[in-house]
């Protein structure tokens, strides 16, 4: 593939990224690098065998993006690790039971009725006090996973398809509701889309939206993706500014126009909805603060998703708007370029990597000695919050939209601390 030699071509091997990779921090081994990946893809490129260790090493990355960010001569690592990863899921060259668990996880996770069905086992036990942890580890440490991450419930929230600004209309924008943060985290998009009325938005909140098709893209499912990618343009053909309020989504719907090029019916529109699509602390810091702020006597750490920092480059948005309530106080996270260990479903199918790293993420956050975390996607939310319970440390976790919605309607610092 020409675009592919392109930019395996562009790596001149200065090993830059090396410091910046949560794998190569981890383990220091050259294979577990973006150099290391990026020599294994030249191999396959010029014919070499797609060999059960070339998989493993490529599994093994977490698509964080750190050594996008990092790299002094621009080599699109993320475009080739989903180019490779979608050569690994048409040749298939896994064993039948890694198949399997993978189809699982993208048999449910994309489809937020099918996750709230998880849920209803899962409440059932821990009503009883069962703990089906070891249990679940024997049989296979993703089922293990996926039980450790799942929150409590929490009360289901349903928004209307139209929310009206407060005062003089500033802007119509349409919001993502998404799967994990839909059905886990309701709280974040009550709060998303309050802060956007109160702020001047008419909120349109499609009834028919679906899976932005993260998850697949990211894993190299690349004919599901566009399926997703699709469908949510078709969604959200009305509305001239999408916001999303989870890092991963937003990056895949900003990087629809590159899917979806090779589409003549839909490559356009595909584009336009790139261009049209905002993180919401993004949107926010254009459209300027307008609803009064109240204080907020809270210590806050801010976490830098890495599908909003290295993605799309959002980093000082979100900490210009925290800055903005009067009393909140910020501490920055050690070391936040390297990934807490989420990364989509990297959790679920390199638990044990992906714990190392949460657990590397949790000493750092309690190190700042805040009184909350502050992150912007639901799988940092979930995975930090399991790393600081299994280190028996109770933190609360809150979405910046969570944030700004207690200060501008005065809301105290009590409802979060009672998260612990």
């Amino acid at each position: 593939m020409e675009e592919f030699r392109r930019l395996l071509d562009d790596c001149v091997h200065c090993g830059f990224c090396l410091p910046t990779c949560p794998t190569y921090v981890l383990w220091g081994e050259e294979m577990d690098s973006p150099r290391g990946r990026i020599h294994l893809m030249d191999q396959l490129e010029r014919g070499g065998p797609l060999t059960a260790s070339t998989v493993e090493h490529v599994d093994r990355c977490l698509g964080c993006m750190a050594c996008v960010t990092a790299c002094p001569s621009g080599v699109r690592y993320d475009r080739l690790i989903e180019l490779t990863r979608e050569r690994i899921e048409d040749d298939q060259p896994r064993s039948r039971g890694e198949r399997l668990l993978r189809e699982l996880i993208f048999a449910v996770f994309p489809y937020p009725r099918r996750l709230r069905a998880l849920r209803g086992p899962l409440r059932a036990y821990r009503r009883l006090h069962l703990d089906l942890g070891p249990l679940l580890e024997r049989v296979s440490p993703t089922l293990a996973a996926m039980e450790r991450l799942t929150p409590p419930p929490a009360r289901r929230v349903r928004l209307p398809e139209r929310v009206a600004a407060r005062g003089e209309r500033r802007a119509v924008v349409g919001m993502l509701t998404g799967c994990v943060q839909r059905e886990f985290f309701p709280g974040v998009n009550a709060a998303t889309a309050r802060v956007l009325a109160m702020e001047g938005c008419d909120v349109i909140v499609p009834k028919g939206q679906g899976c932005c098709g993260a998850l697949s893209l990211h894993s190299g499912r690349a004919e599901e993706a566009k399926a997703f990618a699709r469908a949510v343009i078709e969604a959200f053909a009305d509305v001239d500014v999408i916001v999303v309020n989870a890092a991963g989504c937003g990056s895949a719907m900003k990087d629809y126009g590159a899917v979806l090029a090779d589409d003549p019916e839909w490559a356009e529109r595909a584009a336009a909805l790139s261009a049209r699509t905002r993180d919401l602390a993004e949107f926010l810091a254009e459209l300027g603060p307008r609803a009064t702020r109240h204080p907020l006597e809270l210590t806050v750490a801010y976490h830098d998703a890495c599908h909003l920092g290295h993605a799309q480059g959002v980093r000082a948005q979100p900490r210009s708007l925290l800055g903005g309530i009067p009393g909140l106080r910020i501490r920055e996270v050690a070391d936040p370029e390297i990934c807490c260990g989420s990364a989509g479903v990297y959790n679920l199918l390199q638990p044990e990597a992906a714990s190392e790293l949460g657990d590397r993420k949790a000493r750092n956050v309690a190190a700042t000695g805040a009184d909350l975390l502050v992150a912007a996607n639901p799988g940092c939310t979930l995975q930090i919050t399991t790393a600081l319970r299994r280190q028996g440390r109770e933190l609360p976790v809150a979405h910046t939209a969570e944030i700004l919605d207690a200060s501008i309607r005065g809301i105290g610092k009590e409802s979060f601390l009672s998260r612990r």
